[in-house]
C-alpha cells in the first residue's frame, strides 16, 4: 500500500515537473529590434509584398505569399543554379496582420550541410506614438556544430544589416 502511495506521489511530482518544463519559453538565437519612423502598415507592406522585399532585402523576390503555407522565397542570386538563389522552398508559418509574421529561413549556399535545414524567423510589429513602429526580429532553431556556428555567425551579422536597410527604405525622406 505504501508503494502505491509513493508511486502516485512520484507520478504527480513528475507531471508537475514536466508541465513546468514544457511551459518554459525558448530563447531566440538572434534578436534584432529597430524603431522605425514609419507607420506599421508601411513596415508590414515592406515585409509582406514582393515589391517591399525587393526595395530593402533581396534584389528579386521570387514569391512572397503572406499566409500560412505560402511561399517566402527571396532570390539574391537570380542567375545562380536552382537551390542556391536564396530562400527557395521556405514557407510562411503564421500571420497576424500588422502584428506578427513567422517564416522559415535557410543557410546561405556557402554552408551546404545546413542549407536544406530551416530556422524560424518571428517578426513582431508594434505601433508606437507618432506613426513609428518597433520591429523585433527573433531567429530560432540553430543547431550545434561547426556548420551551425558558421550559419549563426553569418546571420548575427546579416539580420542587423537587413533591419538597417528596412529602416532606410521605409522612413520618410
Amino acid at each position: 500500500m505504501m508503494t502505491t502511495i509513493l508511486r502516485a506521489a512520484l507520478v504527480s511530482i513528475a507531471l508537475v515537473v514536466m508541465e513546468t518544463a514544457a511551459a518554459q519559453p525558448l530563447d531566440p538565437d538572434i534578436v534584432v529590434t529597430k524603431v522605425i519612423n514609419a507607420p506599421v502598415a508601411d513596415v508590414w507592406k515592406a515585409w509582406t509584398t514582393a515589391e517591399g522585399i525587393e526595395s530593402f532585402f533581396a534584389p528579386k523576390a521570387a514569391k512572397v505569399v503572406p499566409e500560412p503555407g505560402g511561399a517566402f522565397e527571396l532570390w539574391f542570386g537570380v542567375d545562380m543554379p536552382e537551390g542556391s538563389r536564396g530562400s527557395e522552398g521556405c514557407k510562411v508559418h503564421s500571420v497576424k496582420p500588422m502584428e506578427q509574421l513567422v517564416f522559415e529561413w535557410n543557410a546561405p549556399p556557402t554552408i551546404p550541410a545546413i542549407r536544406p535545414l530551416r530556422t524560424l524567423v518571428y517578426l513582431d510589429f508594434k505601433p508606437l506614438p507618432d506613426n513609428r513602429t518597433e520591429v523585433t526580429l527573433r531567429n530560432f532553431g540553430y543547431g550545434v556544430g561547426e556548420d551551425w556556428d558558421k550559419t549563426k555567425a553569418y546571420f548575427t551579422r546579416a539580420w542587423p544589416a537587413v533591419m538597417a536597410n528596412l529602416e532606410k527604405r521605409v522612413q520618410p525622406k
